[in-house]
């Protein structure tokens, strides 16, 4: 009789456990659920945060301009950024430096322009360096009949040098 006992009380004792165990895990995963709709619905605000933060940031570019595009007449934009970027960088080989940077050169250093973005069909933004001074210079640009690249300075700002 006392192993009869023992063993329904150890049956007993294994069927609680388990059923404790299968509570507590259906417990545990009805509340991660309601967390991770939370957490999709957060990263959705993020990417369409991000997603308009990026129209906003590309609104003044050549690629998303419409009516400069038009303009332009051109079949492959990228194609044409690409020839406008390469004629104003082409300058950088000049042994006085870019004369587009609107500056002369400081020490051994010249001036060149690292970084240009087309903003329309008519206008750049560049930023250059003399690896200690930095600035950036606004430009107008044109293309020629015999479609040659030319460009004219807007305006030019050289940023102070800063004493760490």
């Amino acid at each position: 009789m006392k192993k009869s006992l023992f063993l329904y009380l150890f049956i007993i004792a294994v069927l609680m456990n388990i059923f404790t165990y299968k509570y507590f895990t259906s417990k545990e995963a009805a509340q991660d659920k309601p967390e991770t709709v939370q957490d999709n619905k957060k990263i959705n605000d993020s990417i369409t945060k991000l997603a308009d933060q990026l129209y906003d940031a590309n609104y003044f570019s050549l690629e998303s301009n419409d009516r400069a595009m038009n303009y332009l007449n051109q079949n492959d934009i990228n194609v044409f950024a690409e020839k406008v970027k390469q004629a104003l960088l082409a300058y950088n080989d000049d042994k006085a430096g870019n004369k587009y940077t609107d500056q002369v050169t400081m020490g051994e250093q010249k001036f060149i322009i690292t970084k240009v973005k087309l903003l329309n069909h008519r206008w750049i933004i560049a930023s250059y360096s003399n690896g200690k001074l930095w600035g950036e210079v606004m430009l107008k640009y044109f293309i020629e009949d015999d479609q040659t690249v030319s460009f004219e300075i807007m305006n030019s700002y050289l940023y102070p040098e800063q004493l760490n």
